[in-house]
């Protein structure tokens, strides 16, 4: 099940459609009692909680910890995945700790492992014109290493289909492929289709079937660690 605490993010991404800036109206933010009885009333059939949020710049951070124990007490089976390196990244800045120590401390607090999303497009000239205010690919990779470090499994993901080129997506899976080779930590790489109705002033096609498929194909061999 997919648990999105809150939809508040200072970052601005021009793909994205659930992000509000803070004081927005139809910015919202999850109580942490909200989030266990979600959890506590999942059927048992349920193995894994998948927890992503929007960077949102007033949450204290206990709040996060006591998500991971309190998900964990009502749950106690219940795999965590949670947080991408761009919210590592975020609480690394945010309540200046280092990017060790904010992974410590949440794992011992209940989180198994991470998702992929984020990393979006490596190659910086592309990234700076889609993304602002959210980790650099340095940034992203340096997070999965430590994850990594620590015995945190992690997914891998690629944003394709906006303004990206063929270059840049070979650059993004070698970047992948090469820390993949480094520590072994990436369980999977899910290429994600930009969503074109969701960023309709970029105003891009959709991607076709034909790309999708070479995607997936391509990842598969390039991946091959």
């Amino acid at each position: 099940t997919h648990i999105n605490h809150t939809n508040v993010c200072v970052a601005t991404c021009d793909f994205c459609a659930f992000a509000a800036k803070p004081g927005e109206p139809r910015g919202y933010t999850m109580g942490l009692p909200d989030i266990f009885a979600n959890v506590e009333g999942l059927p048992q059939a349920v193995r894994e909680v998948h927890i992503v949020g929007g960077l949102h710049p007033d949450l204290p951070w206990s709040y996060f910890l006591d998500m991971m124990r309190g998900i964990k007490r009502v749950r106690p089976d219940i795999h965590v995945k949670a947080f991408t390196a761009v919210e590592i990244f975020f609480f690394h800045r945010l309540y200046r700790m280092s990017v060790e120590a904010v992974l410590a401390e949440l794992k011992e607090a209940g989180l198994d492992s991470m998702p992929g999303g984020g990393a979006e497009i490596f190659a910086k000239a592309t990234r700076d014109q889609i993304i602002k205010g959210k980790a650099d690919e340095k940034q992203w990779l340096d997070v999965m290493r430590e994850a990594h470090r620590q015995g945190i499994p992690t997914n891998a993901t690629m944003l394709y289909g906006h303004i990206e080129t063929v270059e840049d997506r070979v650059d993004h899976l070698l970047k992948l492929r090469a820390l993949q080779d480094e520590t072994g930590g990436f369980v999977t790489y899910i290429p994600l289709a930009f969503q074109p109705w969701e960023a309709p002033a970029m105003k891009l096609p959709e991607t076709t079937g034909f790309d999708d498929l070479k995607a997936i194909a391509v990842g598969r061999l390039l991946l091959d660690n």
